[in-house]
């Protein structure tokens, strides 16, 4: 499987819930020291896993990491895309503008649009694949602080949901995940490691076009 976004919280858990199924497991993103580090805490654990660097706000880098995963590890059954950018700036809205809507769209949008666009045609020749893309709670439960964002993650959810009925009848399972939780923030339902087995279901079942994930205190 393929992890776009690794990180050391949810990204690692997501890793190891399904390198305990037996899964070899890519991690994909921009600091290849960190992505060093993640794999040999998993490859410590009995797991096989590598670090692939990409920037998934320059499209060529995710084409050419996919390609040196499958080169490295073989065909691409699972990518879960989970890419986070907090230089990007983030707008109330009643603030939003395309000027600060655009770089939004083309990071979220456009990095899922490229990932998923240049592993899709392999998953249907094969007629097996599973793709899980995760966004912040936004397009579920709006909130106004992260305007531009939700407009971006909306869009995206939108055209996951899209994708989940027109490749009915493929053997491609595509879902979207969207996290209401702070994640790591102390909810025993808000643990990166808990929150991991809600995708290791979803890949299991194939069955739910998206599920809402919701860890917080009301």
């Amino acid at each position: 499987m393929t992890i776009i976004g690794a990180g050391p919280g949810l990204g690692l858990e997501i890793a190891r819930a399904f390198g305990r199924k037996g899964f070899d497991v890519a991690l994909v993103a921009r600091d290849q020291t960190r992505l060093d580090a993640l794999a040999q805490t998993l490859a410590a654990e009995g797991i096989t896993a590598r670090g692939f660097t990409a920037d998934v706000g320059q499209p060529a880098t995710i084409t050419s990491a996919l390609r040196s995963i499958r080169e490295s590890l073989g065909p691409i059954d699972i990518l879960e895309f989970s890419p986070a950018d907090p230089t990007l700036e983030s707008v109330d809205a009643l603030e939003v503008t395309m000027e600060n809507l655009q770089p939004q769209i083309d990071f979220y949008l456009g990095g899922a649009i490229t990932a998923v666009g240049a592993v899709l045609p392999d998953m249907i020749a094969a007629g097996a694949g599973t793709i899980l893309v995760t966004t912040g709670g936004g397009p579920m439960a709006p909130t106004p602080a992260r305007g531009n964002i939700n407009i971006a993650a909306a869009g995206l959810r939108n055209w996951t949901l899209n994708l989940h009925s027109a490749l009915e009848g493929t053997g491609v399972y595509i879902a979207h995940v969207a996290i209401t939780a702070l994640i790591g923030g102390g909810r025993p339902d808000a643990e990166p490691d808990v929150i991991a087995q809600s995708y290791v279901k979803l890949h299991d079942e194939r069955r739910d076009d998206q599920l809402h994930y919701v860890a917080y205190d009301h």
